[in-house]
């Protein structure tokens, strides 16, 4: 359960285009499940910017970590940014800054988090934490950052570094502590500190060790996150044991396969957007090679984007077979996050 602060700051966050904005895109998310036609009553609601696809860390399964790209990389332009948001910012609630890459690389990351917080916007980052010495800390709390989710996939050195390949695990407490620090002598409630262990085989055992660790920093909440791994089907060294942790079932031949059903519908489609570092709007945060470009933001307005006609035909392709789509075949949509 969030703090009651952040649950009052969220709410203050909200307007009544905003929340009519909300109603209408659930009203139109099940006009389409009752009668099959797509209608698009609103704009989205949350928004994902990338804002690089830099990082300085080497994850196993993450496509920044591996430097396996086949788009461009780069670092989003500020007055982009801002040309985006001013779009969609009477109707936006979350804006998430992130997608691939690591946050806190781009210079100017904390400028734009100012200008977002300045529109009325609720924000979110993820981040693997190496990034927030004492002064960054400072001016990430002084931000109006609303919500930061920190990686901690490990209470030790050796087993953090397995997932986090080229992390240092005291680096990241050291900073959690440091935006902690800060928040108590500025006097801020934001932002929600989370720590979130990404939950694979070998971190699963000290899944308790975290939450103790947690309340020894002094952090608002834990969150355990399952792991999407992509070459699954003939089983992983990352699988986590515990099933409740996995994605992922075996089945009786030996091979593995997702645990949930793809329903011909996803809620992503009518509530959120993402907007790529070079103004690619792609489905979500499946489609990390930006395979499915439904328009660009340096060409098109938002909204035509959000109307237009390939995002229709990609609701639409939904609707008819989403197994079929290779960016929803191993998608967690409906998947629980434990907390």
């Amino acid at each position: 359960m969030p703090p009651i602060a952040d649950i009052y700051r969220f709410l203050s966050k909200l307007t009544v285009v905003k929340i009519w904005n909300a109603v209408m895109l659930v009203l139109s998310f099940y006009w389409m499940r009752l009668t099959g036609q797509i209608k698009i009553w609103g704009q989205p609601m949350t928004l994902s910017v990338e804002p690089t696809t830099a990082c300085n860390l080497r994850c196993p399964e993450c496509p920044s970590g591996l430097r396996s790209f086949t788009r461009p990389t780069g670092n989003i332009k500020d007055n982009h940014y801002r040309h985006v948001i001013s779009q969609l910012k009477d109707r936006l609630i979350y804006l998430i800054f992130y997608f691939q890459g690591e946050p806190f690389i781009h210079p100017d990351f904390l400028s734009m988090v100012c200008h977002a917080h300045e529109q009325g916007l609720y924000t979110i980052t993820s981040t693997n934490g190496h990034f927030l010495h004492d002064d960054l800390a400072r001016q990430t709390v002084e931000s109006g950052l609303d919500r930061l989710i920190i990686s901690v996939d490990g209470t030790t050195q050796k087993v953090y570094e397995q997932y986090r390949k080229s992390g240092n695990l005291e680096q990241v407490l050291d900073g959690a502590r440091n935006i902690i620090k800060w928040k108590k002598k500025l006097k801020s409630s934001s932002p929600q500190v989370i720590f979130q262990m990404l939950v694979v085989r070998p971190n699963e055992h000290q899944i308790d060790e975290l939450k103790v660790l947690a309340k020894q920093v002094g952090v608002d909440q834990v969150k355990l996150k399952t792991a999407q791994i992509y070459d699954y089907e003939q089983g992983h060294e990352l699988i986590p044991t515990i099933d409740r942790y996995s994605r992922y079932i075996q089945k009786s031949d030996g091979s593995y396969r997702t645990k949930h059903s793809l329903d011909n519908a996803c809620w992503k489609m009518w509530h959120s957007s993402l907007v790529t570092w070079d103004g690619r709007v792609v489905p979500c945060c499946f489609d990390k090679d930006a395979t499915h470009e439904l328009g660009s933001t340096k060409d098109q307005s938002f909204a035509d984007i959000w109307r237009g006609e390939k995002y229709r035909a990609f609701r639409s392709q939904i609707q008819t077979g989403r197994d079929q789509i290779d960016i929803c075949t191993n998608c967690s949509e409906g998947c629980k996050v434990f907390y």
